[in-house]
């Protein structure tokens, strides 16, 4: 039995909500890259970094292959930048409205 559509976005929503996982989906927004170059750009432990890499593996997210004695990892298609371009914009809808209250009740000194 296949699982309904809904729950596998729910699937992949839980998959991006690690701040690990962002940060290498990010960093792989511009072309592959080894381990070792995400290990230095982003502050965790290695074994850290290893779990959150097998998670993004597991959903199909990124692609992996030894290039040598490294091991390489690249965004599994260009609609994982994308949708983290689109969580991005609604970021920024979402605060810039934020901030648009946040103006009113200073100037109407929070009375409406």
């Amino acid at each position: 039995m296949s699982v309904p559509l809904y729950q596998a976005k729910a699937e992949l929503f839980r998959t991006l909500g690690h701040p690990v996982r962002i940060r290498v989906l990010e960093l792989l927004q511009d072309g592959p890259k080894p381990v070792r170059d995400l290990l230095a750009a982003i502050d965790v432990e290695a074994s850290n970094l290893s779990q959150q890499l097998a998670v993004l593996r597991r959903a199909g997210m990124v692609t992996t292959w030894r290039d040598g004695p490294l091991v390489m990892y690249a965004l599994s298609t260009p609609d994982v930048a994308d949708l983290l371009a689109a969580g991005r914009r609604i970021l920024g809808a979402v605060l810039t409205d934020r901030d648009g209250l946040l103006d009113e009740l200073r100037a109407t000194g929070g009375d409406r």
